[in-house]
């Protein structure tokens, strides 16, 4: 069963303002928003009234609801059916932790309520498509169709392509329909791979290939052959940046080795109790520093808000993974993009080279890219 509790405003006044101008740039008749979180709570058993109330705190927070009901058109953007959102995981690792377990699992979305004039129905996706990230992100038309969220499926069976008997086609024709988006030499590598091993691949090895391969990061580009004007170079673009600590290792004490690299730091005075007095006193040891830097290419082109803030987990996640730890003390984020082509800003130079449909603008990058890096 699952229960729908309401919760705070989602959006600033600012926010709003910002939603309603690039409605009335792209010329929809959009009058009003208001937008508020909802909760979902998908249970085993009924909720008794103090159980009901303990959960109702928990889901308190941020400014007051608003007194009145909501009006217009609802518009609830969650989570895509099948994933399951980072606050998903600690809202209810929380509800768990406080002796709740009647809650399966926690969601939450936002519910937008739309006052406009009349909408075409290509208008309203135009709206949607304004209100939502579609790659992480859907959009339903009433609260209960959130129980989808909530939806289990039996696992499809595994199913295996005939490379031996229909050849490099098939390899062809599942990298189509499982969307895999291999590489022509990736398809030459697992026909040759499958052949010597004398059987089929199935789907789950050719999805779990596509995935280690996906340039998550761009590191086959880094390694890829550099080529200059027809003439191979020495160095691939991966061998040139560690030719600078093969040249000059002054002070680094680890690169290239571990989840992060060590430079030499100072020596530093910490306090704490000797292990063999166990007094407590300050003692002179060194303080190395480390350096680290997190590849975000791909996730960031796609998404950039998330895309950009685990990135800056990942270094963050690396940094303590590295020895017995660290902690980050400052971090950098830089973006290399095309032509921004600000809307009413465009300048003579900025020529448009146009974009693949399924990665954001240099301009969505360079305004959602640097907050979510930050806001990690």
């Amino acid at each position: 069963m699952m229960e729908i509790l309401r919760g705070s405003p989602a959006l600033s006044a600012f926010r709003i303002n910002k939603l309603l101008a690039r409605f009335q740039a792209a010329r929809l008749p959009v009058h009003n928003i208001y937008a508020e979180y909802v909760h979902f709570a998908d249970l085993n058993a009924p909720l008794n009234d103090d159980e009901h109330a303990q959960l109702e705190r928990l889901l308190k927070y941020g400014p007051a609801l608003a007194s009145h009901a909501p009006q217009g058109k609802l518009l609830l953007v969650t989570p895509r059916p099948g994933t399951i959102s980072p606050w998903s995981s600690k809202a209810t690792d929380i509800a768990h932790n406080c002796g709740l377990q009647q809650v399966n699992r926690l969601e939450r979305g936002v519910a937008y309520y739309i006052e406009a004039g009349t909408l075409t129905n290509e208008q309203w996706q135009q709206v949607t498509a304004e209100l939502h990230d579609r790659m992480m992100e859907t959009v339903f038309f009433a609260l209960d169709d959130a129980e989808q969220l909530f939806a289990h499926h039996q696992p499809t069976p595994v199913t295996s392509v005939d490379l031996l008997g229909q050849g490099r086609q098939a390899l062809i024709d599942a990298n189509l329909r499982l969307g895999l988006a291999l590489a022509e030499d990736e398809i030459d590598y697992l026909q040759d791979a499958f052949t010597k091993l004398g059987r089929n691949p199935n789907d789950i090895e050719l999805y779990m290939f596509a995935q280690a391969n996906s340039e998550h990061c761009r590191h086959k580009i880094f390694n890829a052959d550099w080529v200059i004007d027809g003439e191979q170079q020495p160095k691939s673009l991966f061998k040139m940046i560690k030719n600078t600590f093969e040249t000059t290792p002054d002070y680094v004490l680890s690169a290239y080795k571990d989840n992060a690299a060590v430079m030499e730091g100072s020596e530093v005075g910490r306090y704490f109790a000797d292990h063999e007095t166990g007094r407590y006193d300050f003692h002179q040891e060194p303080a190395h520093i480390l350096m680290k830097v997190e590849t975000h290419n791909h996730p960031t082109a796609i998404s950039p808000w998330p895309g950009a803030a685990t990135g800056s987990g990942g270094e963050i996640r690396d940094e303590g993974a590295t020895g017995r730890g660290a902690k980050p003390k400052a971090g950098l984020v830089g973006f290399s993009v095309s032509n921004l082509r600000i809307p009413g800003f465009e300048q003579p130079w900025e020529e448009d080279f146009g974009k693949p449909e399924r990665i954001v603008t240099a301009l969505d990058i360079m305004t959602e890219g640097p907050l979510g890096g930050a806001a990690f």
